[in-house]
């Protein structure tokens, strides 16, 4: 092999938990690939951004709202998670910021609406991509603060 090896790399996305009295803000995609399913509000991470720049500004884009992040809930790299191609996910947990803490959130870039969803009650709604899981290791997460990826998916792996 010569040293002009063409290297393809997994794509860098983020997705970004936002709760507020155990419900979690997710948007309703307008377009594929998962049209119309429930997904938490992230997107690509640009050339010169931080992940945790990337993170506002996608929750701001698709919501309107202003967040704080707090924690990282983990990394999500199964190379099948999105039909487009090998892309991963750094997970971040939120909050609304003062500036935005009385405002509803409003469907923006890519999002036919926007929705409030009880970490209880996830089996009542249809997620794109592997946010199901997702939602599931944070209601673990608040139990016990532990990160996950994408081969450690609950404490009962380990």
């Amino acid at each position: 092999m010569s040293g002009q090896e063409e290297h393809k790399n997994p794509i860098p996305t983020v997705d970004t938990i936002i709760d507020n009295n155990s419900q979690v803000l997710f948007i309703k995609r307008s377009k594929e690939p998962f049209k119309g399913k429930m997904v938490l509000p992230g997107g690509f991470i640009k050339i010169g951004e931080t992940a945790e720049e990337a993170a506002v500004r996608e929750v701001k884009e698709e919501t309107s709202l202003d967040i704080e992040l707090d924690h990282i809930l983990g990394v999500y790299s199964t190379p099948t998670r999105d039909p487009r191609g090998h892309i991963m996910s750094t997970v971040f947990i939120g909050k609304i910021s003062s500036n935005s803490i009385n405002r509803e959130p409003k469907a923006g870039d890519g999002v036919t609406s926007t929705k409030w969803v009880n970490i209880k009650a996830i089996e009542q709604e249809d997620f794109g991509f592997d946010h199901k899981q997702i939602l599931s290791d944070y209601g673990e997460w608040k139990e016990s603060r532990q990160t996950f990826w994408s081969s450690r998916h609950s404490s009962k792996n380990n």
